[in-house]
């Protein structure tokens, strides 16, 4: 590979991309070919970094030097101060959330010092389309050492030796699925990859891989990859790989001289969130329907076309390699004894947004805090929510709970694909279960009536609740149905659909109690319930929250106390939002028609005091 004095890794992450990231990379191209710089300069489209709220992102090797949020505007600066001058742009630079002080360097950041990557270790330093790159990267090598030096059964073994557990779902052991593939009979087996397409942004090789040494292992000589059309990008990438793969003897006949031979295609889905369930996967792949089916037989024993199938999430693949290179106990050298290696999530919502990958039992509070940098705007933590749309919704109480399949299933969670949605004090918990609830009724298949049925009576509840419809006796309906939703449902999209339900009832009663009992949403989502105005004794006059309101509610002079008009207010939030002194107060919804009757008082008032001074005259 070509030598340069300097590599500028820009994030080729979807995030990035769509944030500008291309048209910042040609801007930094461009301004080195005007310096001539382009001959030893290197400016790559490197894979995702996974800090996406940053971005656009771009790295500087071999000092490591990091910038964000940068736009094209920023690429002359770069050039002409530090490529050229040697004096890295402090301006462009990360600061930590309530300090100043820029951080130059990549590794100085809590957000990557405080993980370890294995499934994605080649994430922001290799170009993703490049097969040059993931093979210097010891790419491959864990294929060639199970297709050339193992049998079937030594991989098998050694996959059941690490612990590793499938890492797309409720956890069930790889090794032990792989062994069930591999023992049952017929000359025909199929090995299947599903999302998160996210992997393809990272490293799409690495999924290959992984999906030939597992080919291996059962003796399956034909693989499909799930991909959902949204994601173009990964798509694209994954094509190329393939395409890459072939090209270098990696897939196809007689791969590495070894008699083996794996062919993969991929398969585009529609986007139906269903598909996530295994049965309604591969159903999908055969050309019906996406709807799960009753199980058993395993996808291990009957799955597509009714031959034995082996089926992983790209996160479990993305294990394989390294698994297999640096073996079982290198594995469970990190993590717990029943959740070994490490977890990759999608830290999201109040905090810094990215994706992340650290041991397994690293506690809620480190992720958020120390990874995620904490509550932003000032504002306190308040909740968070596990495994995706379907997870469970936790206090602050429970940040202190290791993250393992085991304790997040005690505390009412899952760890689904590991989405972290952190929530603050503006969240509103019957708010957040509802918008789950409508996720799953939008999204169920319909097949049984426990999912069909039960899910849209428990949202038409949450709205009736949220609306001030909610009446005595609600919760503890929503608390029946949802636990006959989870114990009858056919797929794990109608068992885990009532988590939010259920865990926000344990853990946050007092706003159902609340919105049904006092008409009163504490944090002003459900507008029907929520009245916003002003304490006068807090209110300092600024303004803010005037030039905030998109209906020119509120009124006052400079520096005296302003005043929200009821009767123009439509409840945005927005003054709230806007105002840093806590003047701006939420009250219930019947404080609305008191403080209209106080204020049409205070007119009355006024003009029989003027008309009785006129009089006077």
């Amino acid at each position: 590979m070509d030598k340069f004095r300097a590599n500028l890794m820009v994030c080729g992450g979807t995030g990035c991309v769509s944030g500008g990231g291309l048209k910042v990379k040609q801007a930094v191209e461009a301004q080195l070919k005007e310096k001539g710089l382009d001959k030893e300069i290197n400016v790559v489209l490197a894979s995702c970094s996974g800090f996406c709220a940053m971005g656009p992102i771009m790295t500087v090797y071999p000092d490591g030097i990091f910038y964000q949020k940068l736009t094209p505007a920023d690429a002359p600066l770069i050039v002409e101060q530090h490529l050229l001058k040697g004096k890295p742009v402090e301006k462009l630079m990360y600061r930590e959330p309530l300090k100043k002080q820029a951080v130059p360097a990549m590794k100085d950041i809590p957000f990557f010092n405080l993980q370890v990557l294995r499934a994605l270790r080649n994430k922001g330093l290799i170009d993703p389309e490049s097969i040059e790159e993931y093979i210097a990267r010891d790419g491959y090598q864990a294929a060639a050492k199970a297709l050339t030096r193992m049998t079937p059964e030594e991989i098998v073994k050694e996959v059941k030796a690490s612990g590793l557990r499938g890492r797309g779902g409720a956890g069930f052991p790889t090794g032990l699925k792989w062994e069930s593939c591999a023992n049952a009979p017929g000359p025909v087996k199929y090995i299947v990859s599903n999302d998160p397409a996210v992997f393809m942004d990272f490293d799409p090789h690495v999924i290959l891989e992984g999906m030939i040494i597992g080919a291996r292992a059962v003796g399956a000589g034909k693989g499909y990859i799930y991909m959902r059309n949204e994601y173009p990008l990964a798509m694209q990438r994954l094509q190329k790989a393939m395409e890459q793969a072939r090209e270098y003897g990696l897939l196809g006949e007689n791969i590495l001289g070894s008699g083996f031979s794996l062919d993969i295609e991929i398969f585009q889905g529609a986007g139906a969130f269903i598909a996530g369930v295994g049965t309604a996967l591969l159903r999908s792949i055969e050309g019906k329907r996406g709807m799960p089916v009753p199980k058993p037989p395993h996808s291990t024993e009957q799955g597509l076309w009714r031959k034995p199938t082996l089926l992983n999430n790209m996160e479990t693949w993305a294990n394989i390699p390294p698994l297999i290179l640096n073996g079982a106990d290198w594995f469970r050298s990190l993590g717990t004894e029943k959740s070994p290696g490490t977890k990759v999530f999608a830290i999201t919502g109040a905090i810094n947004n990215g994706l992340v990958e650290v041991p397994m039992g690293t506690p809620l509070r480190k992720l958020i805090f120390d990874i995620g940098g904490g509550i932003k705007k000032g504002r306190t933590f308040k909740a968070v929510q596990l495994g995706g749309a379907t997870g469970g919704i936790l206090p602050e109480q429970l940040l202190d709970i290791p993250a393992t399949y085991e304790d997040f299933a005690r505390a009412g969670a899952i760890m689904g694909g590991g989405g972290v949605a952190a929530m603050d004090n503006s969240n509103c918990m019957v708010s957040a279960a509802k918008f789950s609830v409508e996720f799953v009724v939008d999204e169920s298949c319909g097949k049984c009536p426990p999912c069909r049925i039960g899910t849209k009576v428990l949202l038409d509840k949450l709205v009736d609740i949220t609306e001030g419809r909610g009446v005595e006796g609600d919760i503890e309906l929503m608390e029946d149905l949802a636990r006959e939703i989870a114990d009858t449902s056919l797929c794990g999209l109608g068992q885990t659909a009532p988590n939010p339900v259920l865990s926000t009832l344990k853990y946050f009663r007092q706003e159902y109690e609340e919105h049904i009992r006092e008409g009163w949403c504490k944090a002003g989502v459900c507008r029907p319930l929520a009245t916003f105005h002003i304490d006068a004794a807090a209110c300092k006059g600024c303004g803010a929250c005037a030039r905030a309101c998109p209906q020119k509610a509120i009124t006052g002079e400079k520096k005296q106390p302003h005043v929200v008009n009821q009767e123009l207010c439509i409840k945005c939030r927005s003054c709230w939002e806007a105002c840093k002194f806590g003047a701006v107060q939420i009250g219930p919804a019947g404080l609305r028609q008191e403080l209209i009757d106080r204020a049409k008082g205070a007119v009355a008032a006024k003009e029989a005091e003027t008309a009785k001074g006129v009089e006077t005259i």
